[in-house]
């Protein structure tokens, strides 16, 4: 066996997720998570699993940089642009959050007015320069930001993706000790707005994110720290602590890699995934691979690095039920969170949540939480559901039926948006759940969109951290080369590939990738002539590049146009190889029986039934089960609703079909579905 173990530890909201892999075998492990200081329940995962730091290769999706972003508990950041620019982030692209509300309410700007410097040093669409930058200039600028005690400065100035030389300038006469982000790095591509906020973004969040890194990566003494980014591969500790911006999705990339990783074993590359955890549900679209998007948000904020493509919405296990000021049952977005987490915990917890409605209705069992070792208090739950039970007039199991039909409708919508909304039919996708919640709202969420297969893959309650053990290092890189792409010299364009591969090359080096080993893919963004919105496609050469996008924006829009392609991005994807992780096979085993029975409640046809209750570990390949039936493993429980089958596949994932109608048949065991800067 080899000396080295991975480590996979994935920190959310409520857990901090492990998944330990020896070359043979997984250990799994999950702690409650200490938000104030992510680290501390990192080390407590180890200890408790008996771990030796110096032997650890750990990879690590972290919340920090997602939740100072959220909680508005950046540092203080001095954001230095051109002559005129000072309100561009406040101004942002006008855009309102109500459309038809004459007297939105005041919003503060990312950076206070106060904060906000205006510099020469202005370059022209061409790259010429219009305003100059003197040494004059850079000692005022100097004196100012010394004069202002930040902790980060944010440097985005015009055009900066064509020529660097002033930001470098500036950079290098700013005071020492502080950390400094530019545009030029950060994102050099056009649209000033989107970059400044990544760049500014990047240098909020920084040093809150190097301190973690830093903290963590000194409590783990020899172990080699990697950290899982938004784009779904890894980078090093050190590195990430510079490019903060890349792990605003961390933890929901590796829950993706992971579930691509665990359905493929089951010959299964089309999905549609739900990652339900305590705080929020996070849904996407897989085919074949990841879809990376460059219009993502956090917060507010528009975010123009690559991330996985996903929708989230506040409905977790611990999503508070309330009524509202009408009545009107409410599910989320407000969390109990870790602390004091749902009133079934036992730590304090009054407020009814989705986990009190799964234990009130019998699909959870209170003595088999966390494999037994954290009990449930099914008093507890009663008496927080019956806070809106007494008002609407019903029984506590009716009240906990309705928290589950509305948390269900809010996430059959979510998937609605990443699908249907998008022009795909859920029905030719198979349903991924995972999360610590996801295996109890499988089967309705299926239904809802009249899915016929979904897959609970094995140890789905901590695929985020098992996906992080099968993400490779990576590195994403662009730069803006704006023009019609006919126009373009070959060779102009293969300089500039050539030369974001050379970067991305030389910095996987230094992460120890082997340079034969480092695959290249590139890519551009299209659009029609006039048009603002781009389309990423494959680049071989130009004339395909353009059939590739005539063709994906008539998929995606109805139509195609009779007008010339214009190129405003070139992007690479350079990775290293992937880690040597396999899922054990899982034999057949001779018929397991249940190991107990549980009485659900409900409205789904199982009132005043029995259901069987199966232990996961117990199963063989080749086991069936028919429900209504509980599945419970030390992380997850999953609830097989009636008229649905589940059958146990080689690696040990649960295949769930229809077992009526036209969906019964098909997911047989083993078959496979095949602007200022507009340039």
């Amino acid at each position: 066996m080899n000396d080295t173990l991975m480590l996979g530890v994935d920190t959310g909201g409520t857990f901090t997720d492990f998944v330990l892999y020896d070359g043979h075998a997984l250990r799994i492990h999950k702690v409650l998570s200490t938000p104030e200081a992510p680290e501390r329940a990192i080390l407590q995962g180890i200890r408790e699993l008996g771990l030796d730091p110096a032997s650890l290769d750990v990879v690590h999706g972290s919340t920090v940089a997602t939740n100072a972003a959220l909680e508005g508990k950046g540092v203080r950041t001095v954001f230095i642009t051109n002559r005129g620019l000072g309100d561009l982030l406040t101004i942002g692209r006008q855009a309102r959050a109500r459309l038809y509300d004459l007297q939105p309410p005041p919003v503060a700007p990312p950076v206070p007015e106060a904060l906000c410097l205006e510099t020469g040093g202005r370059l022209g669409s061409r790259g010429e320069v219009v305003e100059d930058l003197g040494e004059a200039e850079l000692r005022r600028l100097h004196d100012t930001v010394k004069h202002l005690v930040p902790r980060a400065v944010a440097i985005n100035l015009l055009f900066s993706f064509l020529d660097d030389r002033f930001e470098r300038a500036i950079e290098q006469a700013l005071p020492a000790g502080l950390f400094v982000s530019r545009s030029s790095v950060v994102l050099p591509e056009y649209k000033e707005y989107e970059r400044g906020i990544a760049t500014w973004l990047n240098a909020w969040v920084g040093p809150i994110v190097a301190d973690y890194l830093a903290r963590l990566s000194a409590a783990l003494q020899d172990s080699r720290l990697a950290v899982m980014q938004s784009s779904g591969g890894t980078m090093a500790a050190a590195e990430a602590g510079r490019q903060a911006v890349h792990m605003l999705l961390s933890g929901p990339a590796g829950g993706l890699a992971g579930a691509r990783f665990v359905a493929a074993a089951s010959g299964r590359r089309r999905l549609m995934t739900f990652d339900m955890g305590g705080t929020s549900t996070d849904v996407a679209l897989i085919d074949g691979e990841l879809q990376l998007t460059t219009e993502g948000h956090i917060g507010p904020w528009p975010v123009a690095i690559p991330m996985v493509d996903m929708h989230t919405i506040g409905a977790g296990g611990g999503s508070i039920a309330s009524l509202d000021a009408g009545g009107m049952l409410q599910v989320g977005p407000q969390s109990a969170g870790a602390d004091p987490g749902p009133a079934c915990y036992g730590r304090g917890g009054r407020q009814p949540t989705v986990t009190d409605a799964n234990l009130v209705l019998g699909r959870l069992r209170p003595d088999d939480f966390l494999g037994g070792q954290m009990p449930l208090d099914t008093a507890a739950a009663r008496q927080a559901l019956q806070r809106i039970a007494d008002p609407l007039g019903m029984s506590v199991e009716s009240a906990a039926q309705g928290v589950i039909d509305l948390a269900n409708q809010h996430m059959a919508n979510a998937l609605r948006v990443i699908s249907v909304q998008r022009g795909h039919d859920p029905r030719d996708f198979t349903l991924v759940s995972f999360g610590g919640a996801g295996g109890l709202h499988v089967c309705a969420l299926a239904e809802a969109l009249d899915m016929p297969t979904a897959l609970v893959p094995i140890h789905g309650g901590v695929l985020s951290a098992l996906g992080m053990l099968a993400a490779p290092r990576e590195r994403q890189l662009s730069r803006t080369c704006a023009g019609i792409l006919a126009s373009f010299p070959a060779e102009t364009l293969e300089h500039h590939f050539q030369a974001l591969e050379s970067q991305g090359r030389t910095d996987l080096a230094k992460e120890g990738v082997p340079v034969g080993a480092i695959a290249s893919r590139r890519s551009v963004d299209l659009r029609y002539a006039g048009q603002t919105f781009t389309l990423g496609v494959p680049w071989t050469d130009p004339r395909t590049a353009a059939e590739h996008f005539h063709h994906r924006h008539e998929r995606r829009y109805g139509h195609r146009l009779d007008l010339p392609v214009e190129l405003v991005n070139l992007r690479v994807t350079l990775h290293g190889p992937t880690p040597a992780l396999s899922l054990p096979v899982t034999p057949p085993k001779t018929a397991a029986t249940p190991v107990g029975s549980v009485h659900l409640h409900g409205t789904d046809h199982v009132s005043d039934r029995a259901a069987p209750v199966w232990r996961r570990e117990e199963l063989g390949a080749g086991q069936c089960i028919t429900g209504p039936a509980l599945v419970t493993e030390q992380v997850a429980t999953t609830y097989i609703a009636p008229g649905w089958r589940c059958t146990v596949d080689e690696t040990g994932n649960l295949l769930l079909t229809r077992s009526s109608g036209a969906a019964a048949g098909t997911a047989t065991r083993g078959k496979k579905r095949q602007d200022r800067e507009r340039p």
